[in-house]
């Protein structure tokens, strides 16, 4: 694995022990609608329904959004099973993503 990838994989895992990661499909889009999502990470091998459904919410409600990351490595780092979709709650959180992401 690249080493760049390595470390945001590793960031995740910071921010989840921080409870600034919540994961799953219904409670991600409860987050989104209620303002309290600052980043949706949505991984690059989560199904196109999922994809758009996401990438919908995120634009109505203008929330930043990213592809990012497998289903298996997502949920691996941040402590559960596969995850297609991620929330980071934690504004300082969001804005490192963004910026490790590029």
């Amino acid at each position: 694995m690249n080493e760049d990838i390595n470390k945001i994989y590793n960031f995740l895992g910071l921010a989840k022990k921080a409870n600034k990661v919540l994961s799953g499909d219904q409670t991600c889009e409860k987050l989104i609608k209620s303002e309290k999502a600052k980043l949706v990470i949505v991984s690059i091998d989560a199904s196109d329904n999922t994809k758009k459904k996401f990438t919908d919410l995120c634009n109505y409600r203008s929330v930043n959004k990213i592809f990012f990351g497998e289903k298996e490595l997502l949920g691996k780092y941040t402590g559960k099973d596969i995850r297609s979709v991620l929330v980071i709650t934690d504004m300082g959180f969001a804005k490192k993503i963004l910026e490790m992401v590029g």
